[in-house]
């Protein structure tokens, strides 16, 4: 009697157990989509913002065309990619480095660095830039951790009973995410009214919030890659 309370006992503590495992598991990959849907939702806020800065750097310098047209051509492919978070990241990479280009042509025009109109457009893309990093480290860190579950015994036996497949990392291109994101810094030195020049795009890019992963706004969640044992940097 005593041998089948204990076997029955096992049992109810295995299902339990199983039950719990497979619960986090959806948690999980609930907390994944949001942190990607983050990530998209400042992905979009920074396309929308492209147009009217490009138009601001044409009023002074419409003879750069190659330059404006490099950044509606990879604007269009980074807007329009709506795979996997590999191949949206593969996207990002030209356009960031058209950004890039666009705010070498800026710092060549005073007027044009004094213009509140691209003053204010360069701060909100700054803003964005940081939510951006932020939701990718969220995001990434939660990757990380699900795929971690999926690659472990015994969580691993349920990932495959119920087809829990690991997600891909968001991750930027080396040689993005070695440049940073464009940031242009016009600050205003001590007694003078008139902004100054900075540095283009400063070789390090913008300091992003404390490390994590892309990374999608959130606090989170980059090349794109597939899954990895550590998230990027």
């Amino acid at each position: 009697m005593w041998i089948w309370i204990v076997l029955i006992a096992i049992v109810v503590v295995i299902a339990i157990a199983l039950v719990a495992s497979y619960n986090r598991f959806v948690s999980q990959r609930n907390l994944i989509r949001d942190a990607w849907a983050n990530i998209d939702t400042e992905l979009r806020r920074r396309y929308d913002l492209i147009p009217n800065l490009v138009e601001t750097v044409k009023g002074y310098a419409s003879h750069e065309t190659g330059v404006f047209e490099e950044v509606a051509r990879t604007r269009s492919m980074a807007s329009g990619a709506t795979g996997s978070p590999a191949e949206q990241a593969a996207a990002e990479g030209p356009f960031v480095a058209a950004l890039r280009q666009l705010f070498a042509v800026a710092e060549n025009y005073p007027d044009l660095k004094a213009n509140q109109n691209f003053l204010a457009l360069q701060a909100e893309l700054s803003n964005t830039e940081d939510r951006i990093q932020t939701a990718r480290r969220f995001y990434n860190n939660n990757v990380m951790d699900y795929n971690r579950r999926i690659q472990s015994f015994p969580s691993n036996v349920i990932a495959k009973n119920f087809h829990f497949t690991e997600e891909q990392f968001f991750e930027i291109p080396e040689a993005v995410r070695e440049a940073g994101p464009p940031r242009v810094d016009f600050s205003t030195p001590s007694g003078s009214g008139t902004p100054s020049g900075g540095a283009g795009t400063t070789a390090g890019g913008a300091t992003p919030p404390a490390s994590g992963a892309t990374g999608a706004g959130a606090p989170p969640p980059s090349s794109p890659g597939g899954p990895s044992s550590s998230p990027p940097n």
